[in-house]
C-alpha cells in the first residue's frame, strides 16, 4: 500500500516535471494549455478506479493531477488556448 503511494507520487512528479518542460519549450506554440490534457486524464482515472476498480487507474489519475498542477495559473485564469505570455520562464513554479 505505502509503495502504491509512493510510486503514485512520482508519477505525479513525472507528470509536473513533463508538464514544465512542456510549458518552457512548448510554449510559443497556439495550442491548446495543458492543464485540460491534466483535467481530462483525472476524470479518465478516476473513473477507471472508482467505477470499473482498475488499479492503474490511480497512476492515470496522479499524472493527470501533476500535469493539472503544472499549468494551474492558466485554468485559474481560464485560458484555453493560444501562446503563454510570460516575461521570465521559472521551471519550478506555476505559471
Amino acid at each position: 500500500m505505502i509503495l502504491r503511494i509512493i510510486i503514485g507520487l512520482g508519477i505525479g512528479f513525472l507528470g509536473y516535471v513533463i508538464g514544465r518542460v512542456g510549458h518552457v519549450l512548448g510554449g510559443s506554440l497556439p495550442a491548446p494549455h495543458h492543464w485540460i490534457y491534466g483535467l481530462l486524464l483525472v476524470i479518465l482515472g478516476a473513473v477507471l478506479l472508482f467505477v470499473f476498480k482498475k488499479f492503474y487507474g490511480y497512476y492515470i489519475l496522479m499524472f493527470g493531477l501533476g500535469l493539472f498542477i503544472s499549468d494551474l495559473y492558466d485554468f485559474l485564469n481560464l485560458r484555453f488556448y493560444g501562446v503563454d505570455v510570460v516575461e521570465e520562464y521559472k521551471f519550478w513554479g506555476f505559471d
